[in-house]
């Protein structure tokens, strides 16, 4: 049995002509268009495509610089629809409502939007956070402050249900009551009433508002501390519908040891498993002295010929040992361009928007060996059976289009006219 059989589907489609006669013995060209599996990247640069022409440049912006910004974040996101179907957007508390009682909703739902009507789905980072955490809220009580959270995830789901129904709705509340780089309130709330406590309130908050929404956990912890807290939420009956597993790898890349060691960790709980945020670089490796990685400070980071290519080798693996893992639904790298988070040489793009072969790498993986195209040709009945890689399809038949889903096995036989 090949490693990815069980990423594949098989339908049978009998398709008629416009008068209901079966087309027998016909060529036909099916060509996979989306894939079931989430292959993302976040889509931070989503924001800039969306800002309008006239919006007032930040203060002591250049014009011209604001526009060249959103030209290259147009040429950004062009390649991003390319590669991926899966895109996170920021939900950071501290900069989605800078002020108390005005959230940036109307460009965050405009980048959402823009998303979705481009074919990816979307998900929503994070719902409720310590860092880059809402200053305002300190002014509060504790009782206040969780009252006051779980009004924003409610405000939250509730407004982008439709548009964006998948959601990180905590993230990395293992280091969450002992954090102690600063005082934020969320750290405050997570001390008096507990992981398990915070955690279930957050995540029912999210499902009342959407029951259909698919919940995650999140964290870099990847020890046995989080296979403990979600056994234990799991079993209060917290809804969580997948366990998030970050792997920001720069200190160099886990390895295939390390990678089965964290799926065995977390697959006996049968969760959907999603790679929420994955970066390996294409430059020098982080000392591994430094123990947070935000504490790496460097005025460049560039990417090495060696690296370039170590990137490639070391995602493509990474992502064909995941692919194939039954339980893992998604996989994110996290940065789309170079300099980003502590500048390194993380994106599959350069700064100047050039493909990296990491990009090359996974363009040849997910639609190229992960993506079917196949001439078939039907039966004396008109029947074509189609087997493929999970995900919508086209079938081309005459030089007429019609549309088919292969997501499940089924005997059923699709009916399809091709009307001429």
């Amino acid at each position: 049995m090949g490693r990815f059989n069980h990423r594949k589907a098989t339908v049978k489609v009998q398709l008629r002509d416009a008068a209901g006669q079966p087309l027998a013995n016909t060529a036909v060209r099916a060509e996979q268009k989306t894939h079931k599996f989430l292959f993302g990247c976040g889509a931070f640069d989503t924001m800039g495509v969306v800002m309008p022409d006239d919006m007032p440049a930040f203060p002591g912006a250049d014009p011209e610089r604001m526009k060249q910004m959103k030209k290259n974040s147009i040429e950004r996101m062009e390649k991003f629809i390319k590669l991926f179907n899966y895109g996170t957007i920021p939900f950071y508390w501290g900069g989605y409502e800078r002020k108390e009682g005005e959230p940036n909703l109307k460009m965050t739902m405009a980048q959402a939007q823009w998303l979705k009507d481009h074919g990816i789905t979307v998900k929503g980072h994070p719902l409720c956070w310590h860092t880059v955490c809402a200053d305002w809220l300190m002014q509060y009580p504790n009782d206040k402050i969780l009252e006051k959270q779980l009004a924003r995830i409610h405000r939250e789901v509730s407004t982008y249900k439709g548009v964006v129904d998948m959601w990180d709705v905590i993230n990395e509340v293992v280091i969450m009551p002992v954090f102690d780089k600063y005082d934020n309130a969320i750290t405050r709330i997570c001390k008096e009433y507990g992981r398990f406590k915070l955690v279930k309130e957050v995540f029912e908050a999210a499902r009342a508002e959407n029951p259909g929404a698919t919940l995650l956990i999140n964290d870099f912890n990847t020890s046995q501390s989080y296979e403990i807290l979600v056994e234990g939420l799991l079993e209060m009956g917290v809804p969580i519908s997948a366990i998030g597993i970050q792997s920001h790898q720069h200190q160099g890349y886990w390895g295939l040891e390390k990678l089965h060691t964290v799926l065995e960790r977390f697959e006996h709980f049968g969760l959907p498993i999603h790679f929420t945020e994955n970066t390996l670089i294409s430059g020098e490796i982080m000392p591994t002295y430094i123990e947070d990685l935000n504490d790496w400070q460097v005025d460049e980071w560039p990417s090495t010929p060696e690296g370039l290519e170590r990137q490639a080798r070391e995602v493509s693996e990474m992502y064909t040992e995941l692919f194939a893992h039954p339980l893992v639904e998604a996989i994110t790298t996290w940065d789309l361009t170079d300099g980003k988070w502590l500048k390194a040489p993380s994106g599959v793009l350069t700064v100047d928007n050039k493909e990296k072969p990491v990009y090359d790498a996974l363009m040849g993986l997910i639609h190229g060996e992960w993506e079917t195209k196949a001439d078939l040709k039907t039966d004396e009945n008109g029947v074509v059976t189609v087997t493929g890689f999970k995900g919508e399809y086209e079938l081309t038949v005459n030089g007429k289009i019609v549309k088919v889903s292969v997501l499940e096995d089924s005997d059923a036989v699709v009916e399809k006219t091709i009307a001429y």
